[in-house]
């Protein structure tokens, strides 16, 4: 995946054509990664009409808040109806509260039998607490971990980071810019690319936001004095 890339939560409240236009020029820019959720409103729709011609070239994940087998079948279903497509590349349990392995009939169960039939490529999971975040990386059954980090993150988060590299774990950074705390993109962005296996989702809604992220794909910032300075 392309090390910048496209939160499309924040294109739920575009309308269609500012959406479509925004999420084609990423493309064209070269940004290949995408994440929703069921839950987005019309994200997955609108991520639907703007990459149909173009499946193949880009990674798209999604996310169900399911709490039943057949409930995170159904939401994956219909997100791949409006996505256009017969698979996710991507498919995580969107931030459950607590996990249960043994479950037949639980969201697990619902996320392996995607992945058996195909539906989804590869599964994941997201979530806000360290606790349930060390039990997904333990179980050994997820392939990607979702969780908030930043520059003002402490010594918990990097260590999920850490431990998500020793267990050959995706770490996909939710919250680069902590929902607005972070006013720097420059240097929130230098501190996530000196981590090679961390995903930052930078969601956007504005062309201008996206213009900002684009301008670090050539020329990335880098950790220098003036941005340490930043961010301690």
């Amino acid at each position: 995946v392309t090390k910048t890339s496209f939160g499309a939560l924040p294109i739920q409240r575009d309308d269609f054509p500012t959406a479509i236009r925004i999420l084609r020029k990423a493309f064209d820019a070269g940004i290949n990664y995408y994440d929703t959720a069921r839950f987005y409103t019309d994200s997955e729709e609108k991520l639907g009409a703007a990459f149909s011609d173009v499946r193949k070239e880009v990674i798209i994940s999604s996310k169900s808040m399911g709490n039943t087998k057949q409930e995170v079948i159904d939401h994956c279903m219909h997100g791949l109806r409006n996505i256009k497509s017969d698979y996710f590349d991507l498919y995580q349990l969107h931030n459950p509260s607590s996990l249960d392995y043994e479950d037949p009939d639980g969201p697990l169960a619902g996320l392996l039998e995607l992945k058996k039939k195909g539906y989804v490529r590869h599964i994941g999971i997201t979530n806000h607490r360290l606790k349930v975040a060390h039990e997904a990386i333990d179980s050994g059954l997820y392939e990607t971990l979702q969780f908030p980090f930043s520059y003002i993150s402490g010594e918990q988060e990097l260590e999920l980071v850490n431990k998500c590299k020793a267990a050959n774990m995706g770490f996909i950074a939710m919250k680069g810019l902590s929902g607005g705390l972070i006013t720097n993109s420059a240097a929130a962005y230098a501190f996530e690319a000196q981590f090679d296996g961390v995903l930052p989702i930078w969601g956007v809604q504005r062309e201008r936001e996206l213009d900002e992220f684009l301008s670090y794909i050539d020329n990335p910032p880098r950790m220098t004095d003036d941005i340490r300075a930043v961010i301690e």
